[in-house]
């Protein structure tokens, strides 16, 4: 089943008893979570989630309540520089860092506060930028999950039709004639507006898509458009150093991989690659039926995926 609990869930509320709150990173940067508290009894283990470039957690309350109802203490946070975690571009909307090392040494820091804090296991998730950071990480001995789930994770450019190394040398090109900080691609004719056809590059679910221009009008400060050649050059540059077998080979703990071929945004043949240098990685393949979001797809779509994912938290939970 999609859902854990007996009542369609409100995915345009906080849940109740999910508490909203600040975390500081090293240089004082306040950073934005969201935490489930422990259920009763003895909690399964702990979550922690990050989302993609661009998102904010609002977006998957309904994924970290079902799991939250299967008996696991969750967390998720906003990346510093997107959700309602700041912005380090020059305008509200456009989506810049300095370097994706900027990313997961804050992941690295949370990480160590989080699983001191809470019961382990300790599993770490994300999707697309965010399954690409705590793979990263992950890779780099930043963090020590018993699992990782990852979501679409951003591993290539569906758009990359020539070598990651020549598009990344463009890039860099790009990146120079100006300020780093400036949008890369055209967003919309109005800041912050979404373009017409995005939905269809996330989902065909459109009231699940609704949810999140709801979100984006009653939070106005989550609202992010288009990311900055910086983050377009560091992106080249951090997928690359991925994509080198023997830092993938590091990852000894299970890994388990929802993706599509139907992915508009992110390349296929770099995930299903990426699938088969991990040591212990299922994958789980959808096709036309799922645009970018697996997570907030259509229901068939949706329920297959959670149900990989809850088949290898029960694995990772030692139950029977």
């Amino acid at each position: 089943m999609a859902s854990a609990t007996p009542f369609p869930f409100n995915r345009r509320a906080i849940p109740a008893g999910a508490t909203e709150s600040r975390w500081q990173a090293g240089d004082g940067w306040s950073i934005r979570r969201i935490d489930w508290p422990a259920p009763a009894g003895t909690p399964k283990g702990s979550i922690l989630f990050l989302p993609g470039r661009g998102d904010f957690y609002e977006k998957y309350l309904e994924t970290l309540d079902h799991w939250a109802a299967l008996g696991w203490q969750v967390t998720a946070s906003d990346w510093r520089g997107q959700g309602d975690s700041g912005r380090l571009s020059t305008d509200k909307v456009t989506g810049h860092i300095d370097d994706f090392a900027t990313w997961t040494d804050d992941l690295a820091q949370l990480w160590r506060a989080w699983t001191a804090a809470t019961p382990g296991p300790h599993v770490l998730a994300g999707h697309s930028m965010g399954g690409h950071l705590v793979l990263r990480a992950a890779a780099a001995g930043q963090v020590d999950p018993a699992a990782l789930i990852l979501s679409t994770p951003m591993l290539g450019f569906t758009a990359s039709l020539l070598p990651q190394a020549f598009m990344h040398q463009a890039a860099k090109l790009m990146k120079a004639l100006g300020d780093p900080r400036r949008p890369a691609w055209k967003w919309s004719e109005a800041p912050g507006e979404v373009p017409e056809h995005r939905v269809l590059l996330l989902t065909h679910d459109a009231q699940r898509y609704a949810d999140e221009l709801w979100w984006r009008e009653h939070r106005p400060d989550l609202v992010m458009g288009p990311g900055s050649w910086g983050w377009v050059e560091r992106a080249y540059a951090s997928m690359r150093l991925l994509s080198r077998p023997e830092l993938l080979a590091r990852i000894r703990v299970p890994v388990l991989i929802a993706a599509t071929d139907n992915d508009k945004l992110v390349g296929w043949n770099a995930t299903a690659r990426a699938a088969t240098l991990l040591p212990d990685c299922e994958l789980v393949h959808f096709g036309k039926e799922s645009a970018h979001e697996v997570l907030r797809e259509v229901d068939a779509v949706r329920s297959r995926a959670l149900s990989a994912c809850d088949a290898m938290l029960a694995r990772i939970a030692g139950a029977p």
